[in-house]
Formats: C-alpha cells, sequence, structure tokens
C-alpha cells in the first residue's frame, strides 16, 4: 500500500518512523528576463529651458539699458562714496552683472578705481565670487547635473578628471577661463558637489584677479 506524502510511514515492528516529505515546490523567486533598461533623465527639456532663459536674461538686460549702464564708469557712479552699502551694492551689481552677460573685468576695474588697489581688490574678488556662486545656483536649479551622463570620449574624459580631482580640475578652470559664463554653466551642469566648486573657484581666482587689479591700478592712476 503506497504511502501518501507527508503522512508518517511505520515500518513493521517499530514504533518510531520516518516522515516523508514532500518534494519541494518549484521555486517562486527564479531569475526573470532582465527588465528593460530605465529610460534617461529627462534632462533635456530642462537644458531647453535653460537656454531660453539664458537668452531671455541677455534679451532684456539689452532692451532695458541695463548691459549698457554696467560699465566701468557706471558701477563707480553707482557705488562711489557710499560707504559699506556701496560695497554691498557693488557686490550685488557684480552678481546681477554675470547673469545679464556684463563682463566681470569691468566690475574689478569699477573696484580699483573706488577703493584702491588693495580694498578694491579684496572687494572685487568676493563680488567675483559671489557672481560665480550665483551663476552655479541659477544653472544648476534650472538645468540640473544634466551633463553627469554624457558618453562624449572627450566630453567624458574631462567630466571624469572633474569627479576625480574636482577642487583642482575647477581652481585650473577659473585661472584660464576667469568668469567666463560658459565655463560657470558647465560646471553647474556637472556633477561636482557645490562646496568642491567654491574652493575651486576661490583659489582659482586669486592669480587673474590680482593681474587685473594690478593693470588697472597702472591704467587708471
Amino acid at each position: 500500500m503506497g504511502v501518501r506524502p507527508g503522512l508518517t510511514a511505520r515500518p513493521p515492528g517499530g514504533s518510531h518512523g520516518a516522515v516523508i516529505e514532500p518534494p519541494d515546490p518549484p521555486p517562486t523567486d527564479a531569475p526573470t528576463p532582465d527588465a528593460p533598461a530605465t529610460a534617461p533623465r529627462p534632462s533635456r527639456w530642462r537644458l531647453v529651458l535653460l537656454a531660453a532663459v539664458i537668452a531671455a536674461t541677455y534679451v532684456v538686460g539689452r532692451a532695458t539699458g541695463v548691459t549698457e549702464s554696467l560699465t566701468l564708469e557706471g558701477v563707480r557712479d553707482a557705488v562711489a562714496g557710499a560707504g559699506l552699502l556701496g560695497v554691498v551694492g557693488f557686490v550685488a551689481l557684480f552678481a546681477a552683472g554675470e547673469l545679464v552677460h556684463v563682463p566681470g573685468l569691468v566690475f574689478v576695474g569699477a573696484a580699483v578705481a573706488v577703493w584702491g588697489p588693495a580694498e578694491g581688490g579684496l572687494v572685487a574678488a568676493v563680488g567675483a565670487l559671489v557672481s560665480l556662486v550665483t551663476s552655479f545656483v541659477f544653472v544648476r536649479g534650472i538645468g540640473g547635473k544634466a551633463l553627469d551622463g554624457v558618453q562624449n570620449g572627450l566630453a567624458r574624459r574631462i567630466l571624469g578628471q572633474l569627479e576625480r580631482r574636482p577642487v583642482t580640475t575647477v581652481a585650473l578652470a577659473r585661472a584660464v577661463f576667469v568668469l567666463s559664463p560658459p565655463v560657470t554653466y558647465a560646471l553647474a551642469l556637472s556633477s561636482v558637489r557645490f562646496r568642491d566648486y567654491l574652493v575651486g573657484s576661490a583659489i582659482g581666482l586669486v592669480p587673474p584677479v590680482t593681474i587685473a587689479v594690478f593693470v588697472f591700478d597702472r591704467v587708471l592712476s
């Protein structure tokens, strides 16, 4: 007579038997075919929006006359004789000028003209750093880290270098390109951390700002 699965079979002459276990059920977590790759992050529309906003700031700056008013003489006249408020106003104008594409050297020259090479150089350096931070936050807030997933050979090598040595790479970029908006935009759209960007920019600005202050002091004196 057969023994049904799960019952105890008692051999003849013995009081103890062995349990015949039913066969293991088929595994329910058997591997399944790989799921389709997830869709890339929706970064394209953010880049389009960023391009539109940057173009709009440029057009508005030109149309309202703000860009034309932010000359060396215009900035100097706006902040001269205002004391501490003049310093605050200068830094704010520097940040706004960076957003509407006014060359940063205009503000360095204005700082030297108002406060002299020593104090003016310090004010210019602070204003330059604040303007770079403002642009970074502005661009990343709209475009995110859209360049993080770029696979182009040259771009990937540059971004890889930025990921390995972020502070050094940012510092070198600033030392060479100073306040160039495209460089700022590219850094903001990369995966570089804000802290590394801030430290690298502060270090990299020292040589070019120092040279610019020296030149303006010679020219304006």
